[in-house]
């Protein structure tokens, strides 16, 4: 009869026998197989803290781009300008033929002719606070609500062309289009930044999961001798490194969500830096963080144990 088996029992290391494993606990046996304390054990909770850490950064940055690209195409998108342009003695005149022209336009609201002073303020970032809109050729700007889906832009613009020689439609197509592909690229790395931590702790469980395994060679050898099954030594590594990298994660997780908290809020400055936090439903997301780190570990884990369970004889 043979006391141990010359290949590990790779049919019976299933994922649903090592949850179950998992789920019914070791009775202790965990401790004399997988040293609880040391280095292994420290570099799992670090390397998942600061995993689950980043990752609520990430988690923030991909949901936060995402409200600002909706946010940015939708203000934008629900207004028109037609900038109006003319001589001095002319351009009042003007102004007003055109507004009658948009008056009888589909799928707009009231036009708004901007005053001096909302003109001025649009243009003192260039200009500076002091300039004289007055002293300047300035063309007026009429702002226009879209009211209706009926409102057809390159029709409006023909229209102008051809019964308003210098007035020019402006639907911010120019404006919003960069600015929404921007922030649907910074969510699109948040999402990949997720990936690559996911990753990366997969890497530094798996080391750590086999230099335990290759630190307890000898301990292997002994179970194996007794009648131990690679199954229950498997089980044991796989459990303890889930529980430690769980661990480790909900704290990361908890002071990278302490940190979010702290962070300005969207009305705080209204600069593009500001409202990167979570907002209603999304401050559940980042629970979901020790889950997948739980999951990660596992299988990472559960990797490790096979290959070095193959070498150990």
């Amino acid at each position: 009869m043979r006391l141990f088996s010359r290949r590990p029992d790779f049919k019976a290391l299933s994922l649903k026998t090592l949850w179950q494993g998992l789920l019914r606990g070791d009775g202790g046996a965990g401790d004399r197989i997988v040293p609880p304390t040391g280095f292994t054990a420290q570099l799992t909770l670090f390397s998942a803290a600061a995993m689950a850490f980043l990752a609520v950064f990430a988690l923030a940055l991909a949901l936060a781009t995402g409200r600002l690209a909706d946010r940015w195409s939708s203000e934008l998108a629900q207004s028109v300008t037609v900038r109006v342009s003319s001589d001095a003695a002319d351009q009042e005149t003007r102004t007003q033929s055109v507004i009658q022209l948009l008056q009888t336009t589909p799928g707009l609201g009231q036009p708004r002719l901007l005053p001096d002073d909302e003109v001025a303020a649009l243009l003192a970032p260039w200009f500076g606070p002091d300039m004289p809109v007055d002293a300047l050729p300035v063309p007026d700007l009429i702002e226009l609500p879209i009211t209706g889906r009926d409102f057809d832009a390159p029709g409006l613009r023909l229209r102008l062309e051809a019964e308003a020689p210098g007035a020019v439609l402006d639907d911010h197509t120019e404006w919003r289009r960069p600015l929404v592909a921007a922030a649907q690229w910074l969510r699109a790395l948040g999402v990949i930044s997720l990936v690559l931590i996911a990753a990366a702790s997969a890497a530094m469980i798996t080391l750590a999961a086999k230099a335990a395994l290759a630190a307890n060679g000898q301990v292997i050898r002994v179970l194996r001798l007794i009648g131990a099954r690679d199954i229950t030594i498997a089980t044991a590594f796989v459990r303890r490194f889930t529980h430690r990298a769980a661990i480790g994660a909900a704290a990361g997780t908890a002071l990278g969500m302490g940190a979010v908290a702290l962070l300005p809020g969207m009305n705080a400055a209204g600069g593009f830096l500001t409202g990167l936090g979570f907002s209603g439903w999304g401050w559940l997301l980042p629970l979901l963080i020790p889950v997948v780190a739980a999951a990660v570990g596992f299988f990472a884990t559960r990797w490790a144990a096979l290959k070095m369970l193959e070498s150990v004889r």
